[in-house]
């Protein structure tokens, strides 16, 4: 990981799982670094997989996962036969507007987790072939998953950005850092 992440205060498991959760969400980000929408949408590998794809990917996942631990219905809704456009931008879609949802996303997630009293809290998880029948999961869970998730997909981005223009996650770090400076 090119950036080294604080807990908010020592001690404060919640803020430092969100923290890492952040942290994951900005190396995603970070691959897309000045890339237009063209760009973010190539395919340079032999996966199926772009950049501006796994944006909204993530961003959808997240929404979801959030949406099941509050108990409430899905905004939305992927079967077999809709699944693959979650990781490709539509008619009408930008990387910008992916972004900005994500980011919407983000603040909802930690609105949600700090407003819940325990890390130890559950909810269940849908009926579904990959569940445990009647399973739950502890909020504690649900963060732990949500940063597996998004690392393993700003992995993917790391390579495909690569891939594209040879430009690394340090280098992009550096960009960043300089375009804040700026």
């Amino acid at each position: 990981m090119p950036t080294h992440v604080l807990a908010e205060a020592h001690g404060d498991e919640t803020g430092a799982l969100l923290a890492f959760l952040e942290a994951q969400r900005g190396g995603l980000r970070r691959a897309v670094l000045g890339l237009t929408d063209a760009e973010a949408d190539r395919r340079p590998s032999a996966s199926e997989l772009s950049l501006a794809g796994l944006v909204k990917h993530v961003a959808q996942t997240e929404q979801t996962w959030i949406e099941m631990a509050q108990e409430r219905p899905r905004s939305i809704e992927r079967t077999a036969e809709t699944w693959h456009l979650s990781f490709r931008l539509e008619d009408g879609e930008s990387l910008a507007e992916m972004l900005a949802f994500w980011d919407e996303v983000a603040g909802r997630t930690e609105e949600f987790i700090r407003s819940v009293p325990s890390l130890n809290d559950t909810f269940p998880l849908p009926e579904a072939p990959w569940f445990p029948p009647q399973a739950r999961q502890s909020m504690r869970w649900l963060l732990l998953h949500l940063i597996e998730e998004t690392a393993r997909h700003a992995g993917h981005a790391d390579i495909l950005r690569e891939s594209l223009d040879g430009k690394t996650a340090f280098a992009l770090v550096d960009e960043e850092r300089t375009a804040r400076q700026g």
